[in-house]
């Protein structure tokens, strides 16, 4: 599937995005590990859907300016957005820190949001359930740690050992750690606020979850109003990339119920 790059303006913020496919309006969020392995997930849904998938401020193509300081920040930039593109109804998918993104949106505002599907999201803190501090590990150790299958572990591991991939993880990590620096990628306040997220949601983990463990899904789960919760057995904390027909099957089924 052809995605073509664009760039809009958002309040001074030029946001760089590819858009492809066609259908109903999905935008993808990516995690911390931005855009730079395209994952192939993205293709199979603008199979079905007009699929816009932006690099967040900071992050890619995208600047990052003096304004954007926080994700509420960034949840209203994405906010503007929408309107920008002239979108409504519109599908969220949202990995790791763009699932947090997600839901900072939704407890602002759902009024051009038809759904959230919300992939090893961050933004919540479960005490006594640590998650793993991404700013104080390499990044070939937390490559092994995002994969259940130790041989896709330990491939991702020896790419993330290349110095091309060194230098886009720094890059990752500066941007990163602008929006989940401290508190560790969450918010103290959303918890309390994500009884405002009022429509439907579906929250996919994978089962083998070592960055964000699995009573991560099942937390968001009791406090999002009737949201479904879908486990993906043998998959880590990327399990659209290691389970990908799975996850792209679990999405499809969601969003067309």
């Amino acid at each position: 599937m052809a995605f073509v790059r664009q760039t809009i303006e958002i309040n001074g913020c030029k946001l760089s995005l590819a858009r492809g496919g066609q259908g109903a309006p999905l935008i993808y969020l990516h995690g911390t590990d931005g855009l730079g392995e395209w994952p192939a997930i993205l293709d199979q849904l603008a199979e079905g859907f007009d699929v816009i998938v932006p690099d967040h401020p900071g992050f890619g193509a995208s600047e990052a300016p003096a304004w954007i300081d926080d994700v509420s920040d960034l949840a209203y930039c994405y906010l503007d957005a929408l309107e920008a593109l002239g979108l409504a109804s519109v599908h969220i998918v949202g990995h790791s820190l763009g699932g947090w993104i997600a839901l900072e949106m939704a407890v602002r505002s759902t009024d051009r949001l038809r759904s959230l599907t919300l992939i090893s999201a961050a933004g919540i803190h479960v005490k006594g359930v640590p998650k793993t501090d991404i700013f104080i590990i390499d990044p070939e150790e937390l490559a092994r740690l995002a994969y259940a299958d130790p041989k896709i572990a330990e491939a991702a591991a020896s790419r993330a050992s290349t110095d091309k991939y060194q230098d886009l993880a720094i890059l990752n990590r500066i941007a990163s750690a602008r929006f989940g620096w401290q508190p560790r990628f969450f918010n103290p306040r959303l918890e309390r606020w994500l009884h405002r997220v009022k429509i439907p949601t579906n929250i996919i983990w994978g089962d083998g979850d070592r960055i964000i463990p699995p009573a991560y899904a099942e937390a968001f789960h009791r406090l999002i109003p009737g949201s479904t919760l879908t486990m993906i057995p043998n998959a880590g904390h990327l399990p659209h990339v290691e389970r990908a027909g799975a996850v792209a099957q679990a999405i499809d089924k969601f969003l067309r119920n």
